[in-house]
């Protein structure tokens, strides 16, 4: 039987070359630059002896030598031109802090955009200023910081050349200051902050601003529009008098102690506790970090928004969790969305964390190390053991941007109550994958893309003979995005018995083909930004090249110049099911395993100015569904501020199912409601409501946060949640949590 299944297998893969030879000879078709692209813009920056007060006020001796970031280019709404607004940028550094000075001039008056003062405001709803630092520059990693007009803060982590995460926090400060003319910010960064290498003097560096008066979006360097300006492809440099100073003695505790009281209708109980824990970073090195997390508390993290759920598949949801974010990349971003290696919410899912430990950053500009130790509690209830949860990855830079990495994943259970198989079938000895990935960035910026294999290794199953747990992925895709096309081809094969118990594999026992094109006119006309039409394509197969799924996508895109947008979607898709499958998913009959269904639809989708006060975002699917049944949904995003203090928002999606008997008419609501009011910077409340009737589901959650010390915070957080008839139970929670970071 083992060896029919490894005939099987290579069979497969025999029959794959011809879709995966056209992808890895395009990997190496364009030349590799390794010039910089923008590396004539540099700024130069000078030690200071004398003061620097973070007031908005940039009066200041220091100011009146510094170089000067000026004359930036515009990106949006068209690129290769001067800006229309005025930006100056000036910075100095002294020992122990970096600081950045910049105004902004207004060439028109007008009131100024904001959301709230809610620290990581969204990009495209207020008017800010954000700092893209790549201290090794090597164009893929690196940090942000920024300001909105009002002074709400702005950090993350850079990774993959552009992408920012803003879970991530740091101790710094910052200032706003604004009148009709112009807006200043000054910002303090501590060195102990960022990761750098000793002794390198050029890092890269980038200055956005986005004004939304006047719709101008702006780099200190010039970058094409189809790229947003956080790409560090066209960062300029920072060219330093010395090299930055060694931090020292780079050592930081932050403790916590929280008291919570739980309440469980169905128990008839209430329950108090309280609890005590924390953090502690230790810089290895200046680019090299330790962290320590004894256990961890995560009650203040935000709950996830829900989403209607019709699909066949699980849902993914991000990690929000403080200790897995820094340089979270180095473990998270293996494979693609649907096929993830390690994906950190499957630690502590539902248990305690005990403890862990994280040894990430660089090594030099070449290498980056990431190392992960979790130990979690068991659960006698459901006879859950305790598990050790290790992770281990390495990337080496090659060519300009490109990059090749290992990962190892290693979920190890350790205790179990008993010695019985019922435990050890549902929940195995080990889980472990060991694979290989290369990441491809051309310096331009035009070609992207990434290849990977995976191999996992479990015990065989004694109640499924057919699963040995040993099974393989992999994927490859390659991706070209000029100012007018787009183009991508993207191929992924999830062997059966593939497994992933630290990764997020909704999917299993399929092969995937995915052609896109699209293509960008961009019109004189005064209203429209851009518009035009994109093609994608998705062809699923068993691994047996039989054909089970395809999605045909045909969509026209409108960007109109003030930055709303509207999109059109048709839709063909053809589903061969796989296992049996409610379509209504509420608990009807299900549709048996083998059965064909084919229905087409159309969607549409209105996304309005970001300026106004009163934003929206409604959209519908009209069409056909399984068993020549009908789906007609209508959602809709509302949104009100009184900035920069009040933003309300709410969203309403409503889906109307038609099947034949037995399940006839389905329908549900899906309500949520957000206040969020930011009394400051550093004094934040917020509310979400979330009424979900799929799920027969209420739930509140409320959290207060008080920052009264950079990094440090009082949070008080209430959470009800309400099964709704015919179901039973609510379940609720009040905790008060104080933390504070001690810096050395």
């Amino acid at each position: 039987m083992k060896s029919t299944k490894i005939l099987k297998k290579y069979s497969c893969i025999s029959t794959m070359k011809k879709y995966i030879l056209v992808p890895l000879v395009l990997f190496f078709l364009f030349p590799v630059q390794a010039q910089k692209k923008n590396e004539s813009y540099r700024l130069h920056i000078k030690k200071t002896n004398l003061p620097v007060v973070i007031d908005g006020v940039v009066d200041e001796e220091v100011w009146e030598t510094t170089d000067v970031a000026k004359d930036f280019f515009m990106v949006l709404p068209e690129d290769g031109k001067k800006a229309n607004e005025t930006s100056e940028i000036r910075m100095t550094y002294d020992d122990k802090n970096i600081y950045v000075a910049a105004i902004f001039f207004n060439s028109s008056l007008g009131k100024y955009f904001v959301e709230s003062l809610r620290r990581d405001f969204s990009f495209g709803k207020n008017d800010n200023f954000l700092i893209f630092i790549d201290p090794f520059n090597n164009q893929t990693s690196g940090f942000t910081f920024g300001a909105n007009a009002a002074g709400a803060q702005w950090d993350g982590t850079m990774y993959n050349g552009n992408n920012v995460d803003l879970n991530w926090d740091s101790k710094w400060i910052s200032e706003v200051i604004r009148d009709a003319d112009k807006w200043v910010v000054e910002i303090a960064i501590p060195f102990k902050s960022i990761r750098y290498k000793k002794g390198v003097k050029e890092w890269g560096i980038n200055f956005s601003r986005l004004d939304l008066k006047s719709s101008e979006k702006s780099s200190w360097t010039p970058i094409p529009r189809q790229f947003p300006t956080s790409t560090l492809a066209y960062s300029g440099v920072l060219v330093w008098d010395e090299a930055p100073p060694v931090t020292g003695i780079n050592f930081s505790v932050i403790p916590y102690a929280m008291t919570n009281l739980n309440g469980d209708e169905a128990l008839d109980k209430d329950e108090y506790e309280t609890k005590a824990g924390g953090d502690i970073k230790f810089a290895l090195s200046s680019s090299l970090n330790l962290d320590l997390t004894i256990n961890p508390d995560f009650s203040q993290v935000e709950v996830d928004q829900q989403i209607a759920n019709l699909d066949r598949f699980e849902l993914f949801y991000p990690e929000k969790r403080q200790f897995f974010l820094e340089n979270a990349d180095l473990f998270a971003n293996y494979g693609y969305k649907s096929i993830r290696p390690f994906f950190s919410r499957r630690i502590g899912l539902d248990v305690p964390i005990h403890a862990g430990a994280r040894v990430s950053g660089n090594l030099n500009e070449d290498w980056r190390i990431g190392l992960m130790d979790m130990q979690t509690a068991d659960d006698k209830d459901t006879g859950l053991p305790s598990q050790n949860f290790a992770a281990l990855s390495l990337q080496r830079r090659v060519f300009s941007r490109s990059s090749i990495g290992l990962l190892f994943v290693n979920k190890e259970s350790t205790t179990y109550p008993d010695d019985s198989e019922a435990y050890t079938e549902l929940f195995p000895a080990y889980n472990r994958n060991l694979g290989l990935e290369y990441n491809l960035a051309s310096s331009n910026n035009l070609w992207t893309g990434k290849a990977f294999v995976f191999q996992s290794f479990s015990p065989e199953s004694k109640v499924d003979p057919e699963n040995k747990g040993d099974g393989t992925t992999q994927a490859m895709n390659i991706e070209y995005n000029s100012q007018t096309w787009n183009f991508e081809f993207q191929q992924e094969w999830v062997d059966n018995d593939y497994r992933a118990e630290v990764g997020f594999i909704p999917r299993k026992g399929y092969i995937k083909l995915n052609p896109s094109l699209g293509y960008l006119f961009y019109p004189k006309d005064k209203k429209v930004l851009s518009h035009g039409p994109s093609w994608s394509s998705n062809f699923y197969f068993n691994e047996n090249m039989d054909k089970t799924d395809y999605l045909n996508l045909l969509i026209y895109n409108v960007n109109f110049r003030n930055r709303s947008m509207f999109r059109i979607l048709l839709i063909d898709e053809y589903v061969k099911l796989t296992r049996p499958f409610d379509p209504s998913r509420s608990g009807n009959p299900e549709l048996s395993a083998g059965s064909e269904h084919h229905w087409s639809a159309v969607r549409l989708n209105y996304t309005s100015k970001p300026q106004s006060m009163f934003t929206y975002e409604i959209g519908t699917r009209i069409g056909s569904y399984y068993e020549d049944g009908t789906w007609t949904s209508i959602s809709n995003e509302l949104g009100y501020r009184f900035q920069p203090y009040v933003s309300l928002s709410s969203s309403v999606s409503y889906n109307n199912i038609q099947l034949p008997d037995p399940w006839n008419t389905t329908d549900f609501w899906l309500i949520g409601a957000k206040s969020d009011i930011t009394f400051s910077n550093k004094l934040f409340f917020a509310t979400l409501f979330q009424y979900n009737e799929q799920s027969e589901n209420f739930n509140l959650n409320s959290r207060f946060q008080w920052r009264y010390k950079p990094a440090s915070d009082l949070f008080l957080v209430y959470t009800n949640n309400h099964m709704l008839p015919p179901l039973e139970g609510r379940t609720s929670s009040i905790s008060l949590k104080l933390a504070y970071w001690f810096n050395k």
